[in-house]
């Protein structure tokens, strides 16, 4: 939707360059965070963290 709205293009300054570079990056970054949570949320289910361990589950909260 903000790239719809957005008053700018990605040719048109560095504004618009920046804007979309971190908009992008920010969305990628998201959608792993997203993927990793779903992971350890399966994992989870599955019984294989425990209390020792749990190293995917801090990496996903780090991350």
């Amino acid at each position: 939707m903000e790239y719809y709205q957005a008053p700018s293009t990605i040719s048109d300054s560095i504004y618009g360059s920046t804007f979309f570079l971190a908009t992008g990056v920010h969305g990628f970054h998201v959608i792993i965070g997203t993927l990793f949570l779903i992971v350890c949320g399966i994992r989870q289910y599955l019984g294989h963290l425990t209390k020792k361990h749990h190293v995917g589950f801090e990496a996903a909260a780090w991350y």
